[in-house]
């Protein structure tokens, strides 16, 4: 592996609990993510997969350990980060243009500038006749596409991914993934993507990770040797995904089974 663009060492996060003790959400977590690798996190339901990524992005502090982007420790928010949540973030009193141009205008650009920028970008996502369109007029897989292209404007050297496609129909989210795999292609973007997909996961993904029942640690990281470019329902049906699934399954399974038995005892 390369040097890592971003590093956990040993990382825990605790957060207040309504019995007033803390809960923990994730425990001396390890992992690295090279430039340019697509790695995906899965794991039980409510284990801390989120969390992580929230450490990565500045927007919580490690407990304990030490979080690191391109060699420096994660203070605040790291520059050169995009971030798509499972809930859009697209402005509703906006347009498509005006939502993708929001990024470069953070950022200092012109309004004429940004939107020159934007087009590009609306375009590369096959939103081009949809520019002048609003939100509320565009269906749940053009509003994926806008926030896609929200995250790719800014032209990011770390994509944190929380379950992206999430709300889509089968047909729409697998559309999504080939055009995610399409615009990331040659960015040398590094991708942290949490998913609760298996398959989707190996589908997309150089590496999995498997996270623990909560509070998570990493149990298990496998490779994903499947050639590139992908077509991810294409590679879903070939021998070399069925081994790779399995394999993964067997290490997954046993932390679900666990989360499940939790719950049932709590409740």
């Amino acid at each position: 592996m390369n040097d890592p663009v971003i590093e956990l060492r040993g990382a825990t996060k605790r957060f207040p609990s309504g019995t007033g003790q803390a809960h923990t959400a994730v425990r001396e977590l390890t992992m690295q993510v090279s430039a340019g690798e697509f790695v995906a996190v899965v794991g039980p339901t409510g284990c801390g997969k989120s969390t992580t990524l929230s450490l990565v992005s500045g927007l919580e502090p490690a407990s304990e350990g030490e979080v690191y982007v391109r060699g420096e420790r994660v203070r605040s928010i790291p520059r050169g980060v995009g971030y798509m949540f499972q809930n859009d973030a697209i402005l509703p009193w906006r347009s498509v243009l005006d939502n993708v141009a929001a990024g470069p205008r953070y950022r200092g650009a012109s309004r004429s500038a940004a939107r020159a920028t934007a087009a590009t970008w609306v375009e590369r996502v096959g939103l081009a006749g949809f520019a002048k369109y609003y939100p509320h007029q565009l269906s749940g897989g053009m509003r994926k596409r806008v926030a896609l292209a929200q995250t790719l404007v800014n032209e990011p050297e770390i994509m944190l991914m929380d379950e992206p496609f999430s709300a889509l129909d089968v047909q729409t989210r697998s559309l999504m993934q080939d055009e995610l795999l399409r615009l990331w292609a040659g960015t040398g973007a590094a991708v942290v993507f949490v998913t609760h997909d298996l398959e989707e996961a190996i589908a997309l993904a150089d590496r999995v990770v498997v996270m623990t029942a909560s509070p998570a640690t990493v149990k298990d990281v496998f490779a994903v040797p499947l050639s590139r470019p992908r077509n991810v329902e294409d590679v879903r049906l070939t021998a070399e995904f069925l081994e790779i699934y399995r394999e993964v399954w067997e290490s997954l399974r046993v932390e679900v089974a666990r989360a499940r038995e939790e719950a049932s005892r709590v409740g």
